[in-house]
């Protein structure tokens, strides 16, 4: 924390809600663990306040309040929908917002035990999800374009953490990927960031997605890289048959790009080892398994 962060304590969350919303005010307020662009409070059983901390600007929170009441209503699992709006003011100069709560345990710190229906789960989920989307719709920079846009990170994620022993393997499952035909269809909404961290599960299956702060129009196969990195091995294959919307090209882009966020948090276990900000020790592992998984393929 640098000498011009405030410091989020339940005693600001507690003086923001009754600046901003004083009905809110006497819920139960604890912080949830986890978080690094926006730190979370849960409030009460039904709601969570969503307070900016280390993102740079207010636009994922503004993105999450413009669109996600429009998508909230088609899809089928619980998704965090905002009901009231904090703006920033002389207490605290940024945005928060209160949303309604997510049951269940983030998967990074839970498992899934029954992957077929998991796999069912997620694959009715993505495709309720990959719409097209409307004009207006927002374009990232960094997620949901081809595969070959990410060549920078990708190599700056392997040279840092892919074992030597399956480096090749992994340098020809992103190869393939990047080679693969570009999407051709009209932007859909994809989620951008499904990882561990922003699923819950529930009874060993998805219960919930949260944090849509990446969310944009672009390629499905960003989201589709989940199939490796979020569901146990061996059920790879019955997500694809149930989705049923994607071809050969996109599940090489998929690949390729589960192989991307499998190094990425294999890189944030690493800087968690080490005591780096923002590392997290448990997401080591879990990427390494999520990698293994990509390299037996569908």
């Amino acid at each position: 924390m640098t000498g011009t962060e405030i410091e989020i304590t339940a005693d600001l969350v507690r003086d923001l809600l009754r600046e901003q919303h004083p009905d809110l005010a006497g819920l139960s307020l604890r912080e949830v663990a986890g978080g690094w662009g926006n730190q979370m409070w849960r409030l009460g059983d039904e709601l969570a306040v969503r307070v900016q901390r280390m993102d740079p600007t207010p636009e994922l929170q503004l993105k999450e309040r413009r669109w996600l009441p429009v998508l909230a209503p088609r899809l089928p699992l619980p998704v965090p929908t905002p009901v009231r709006f904090g703006e920033p003011s002389a207490r605290f100069p940024k945005h928060w917002t209160v949303m309604t709560w997510v049951a269940g345990e983030p998967l990074d710190h839970g498992s899934i035990s029954r992957g077929a229906h998991a796999a069912d789960t997620l694959a009715g989920f993505l495709r309720a999800l990959h719409v097209e989307a409307p004009a207006e719709a927002p374009i990232a920079t960094d997620r949901g374009a081809h595969p070959r846009t990410c060549t920078d990170g990708f190599e700056n994620f392997f040279q840092a953490v892919a074992p030597a022993d399956l480096a090749a393997d992994v340098r020809a499952v992103w190869d393939d990927a990047t080679a693969a035909p570009a999407w051709e269809g009209p932007p859909v909404w994809v989620h951008g960031d499904l990882h561990p961290a922003n699923v819950v599960v529930s009874h060993g299956t998805l219960a919930g997605i949260v944090d849509f702060g990446d969310m944009c129009a672009g390629d499905p196969a960003w989201d589709l890289a989940a199939a490796w990195v979020l569901l146990p091995a061996g059920v790879a294959a019955r997500f694809f048959e149930t989705y049923a919307h994607a071809d050969e090209a996109a599940i090489r882009r998929a690949r390729g790009l589960a192989a991307l966020k499998s190094l990425f948090l294999m890189l944030m276990g690493q800087n968690g080892d080490r005591g780096l900000p923002g590392g997290k020790p448990h997401w080591g592992p879990a990427g390494r398994a999520a990698l293994d998984r990509v390299l037996k393929g569908v």
